[in-house]
């Protein structure tokens, strides 16, 4: 059996952590100071071993189109300043007390063993991988204590702006004329857990692709696609839970798909938001389909920041979704809402198909747009009453629909993100060797309608 090592770069004295432990909007207004603060505190050691005056980039680069860790060299940000475009960064077991940024395109960094390949944040680094550079992947490896985000994939190639936890300037409308969107991204057998922020964050990205991943303890969301347009983006098959929010849409529109995932255990399980916070507003055109989302009602998570609790699904403002065979169950206060947030009327959505069952309010419409449908979702409790009959999906000139509410549930105190307990280990990828698929011309075909209803609350169909 092969000895975990620790990679670790030169840095000056741990101080003492800095915890951010509440989730949500409110959550994003003060971690970019908290982060900017702790920049100044100990910068070097925000960006691993790629600070300005690396001399990584003229060693030598090793036959062929591997770049192993640490047998050629020691960090992994080393490996990826001298990989090439194509080239696959494979790192071996242990522990890398790093930030690691890659900025190439089509660059794939994979662990040899998911659970054993560990870059670890201490409480202290901001964001574990951040990557801006084209059809670039990160699969097979664990992510966890980072005060921002696990992996983030964007655009945005200011690493001030970066180290100050978002994709974005501190959540300001991004400047999309300075920050194209990058294009191609891919995060495979990715496990993220207890960061300050995101697990897996998709920002000012387009054409990817989030599988086969794992997402706990994060203090905002799981796995969080925001501001694209279009997105032509897929999350399938990943397991989110004990997250303040589990997957999270924010002002992501068009082309993006999430099916097959099972969310559970989190304050709330799935959101699409709209709001003026960040650039692309309204959200547009997202597809639900095929997803267990039960039991979002843990108390041992991180503080979702706006109180968010006991929520299934949750439309805020988003516009032209459809939410299509989903197991939605368990979840306390209700299964599936739509809502208006201030600004953002939430409209033309269609909620379709689901088992919405044994939640305090399996349905509830409480947007004034008259635009929003529901059909055939097998609820017990609707509101207001007989909301299938008032808003049903091909009734022609009906008028408004009473508002509806959702059952009061008190949100229990949360927990530190980093108090959550490490996950069991994850299937890791069976041939770590095999040649690696950089992440170009994704997502490629995506049929929801290839996800049925889950029958189970254990498990997800696959297509």
């Amino acid at each position: 059996m092969q000895l975990l090592t620790t990679r670790q770069c030169p840095s000056p004295a741990t101080p003492s952590p800095v915890e951010p432990s509440r989730g949500g909007s409110a959550l994003r207004r003060f971690v970019p100071a908290l982060l900017t603060a702790a920049a100044l505190a100990f910068s070097p050691a925000l960006s691993g071993c790629s600070s300005t005056g690396s001399t990584s980039s003229d060693a030598k680069h090793p036959e062929g189109t591997v770049v192993r860790v640490p047998q050629h060299f020691p960090t992994i940000q080393q490996a990826v300043d001298v990989a090439r475009e194509g080239d696959t960064v494979l790192v071996d077991p242990g522990t890398y007390r790093e930030s690691v940024r890659i900025t190439r395109p089509r660059i794939v960094l994979r662990g040899t063993d998911r659970n054993t390949v560990v870059l670890d944040g201490g409480v202290r680094l901001v964001n574990g991988v951040t990557v801006t550079g084209p059809g670039s992947v990160v699969e097979n490896l664990t992510v966890h204590g980072y005060l921002a985000n696990g992996v983030l994939f964007t655009g945005v190639t200011d690493e001030k702006l970066q180290q100050r936890g978002a994709g974005g300037s501190a959540y300001d409308p991004l400047d999309t004329a300075r920050f194209p969107v990058v294009q191609g991204f891919r995060a495979s057998s990715v496990t993220a857990y207890d960061n300050g922020l995101y697990g897996i964050y998709a920002f000012d990205a387009r054409g990817g692709v989030i599988e086969g991943s794992y997402a706990s303890g994060q203090a905002d969301s799981g796995i969080y696609v925001g501001q694209c347009k279009p997105c032509d983006t897929l999350v399938r098959g990943n397991t989110v839970e004990r997250n303040a929010v589990g997957i999270e849409l924010t002002n992501a529109s068009d082309g993006l798909t999430v099916v097959g995932n099972r969310v559970t255990g989190n304050r709330v399980g799935v959101t699409v938001n709209s709001n003026d916070l960040e650039a692309l507003a309204p959200q547009h055109g997202a597809v639900i389909a095929g997803n267990v989302v039960t039991d979002n009602n843990a108390a041992d998570t991180p503080e979702q920041a706006d109180g968010g609790y006991g929520i299934g699904i949750g439309i805020g403002g988003g516009t032209a979704n459809r939410v299509q065979r989903n197991l939605v169950q368990g979840n306390r206060a209700v299964g599936i809402v739509v809502t208006d947030p201030p600004g953002h009327p939430a409209s033309g959505n269609r909620v379709e198909g689901n088992r919405a069952t044994g939640n305090g309010t399996d349905l509830a419409l409480a947007s004034v747009d008259p635009g929003n449908c529901f059909t055939g979702n097998q609820p017990a409790v609707q509101s207001p009453e007989n909301l299938e009959a008032l808003a049903g999906c091909g009734v022609q000139g009906r008028g408004p629909v009473p508002a509806g509410r959702t059952s009061p549930v008190q949100a229990p105190p949360g927990i530190p993100f980093s108090q959550v307990p490490a996950p069991p280990a994850q299937p890791s990828l069976p041939d770590p060797t095999a040649p690696a698929r950089p992440a170009t011309d994704l997502p490629g075909p995506v049929d929801p309608d290839a996800y049925p209803l889950p029958t189970s609350a254990d498990g997800v169909p696959k297509p």
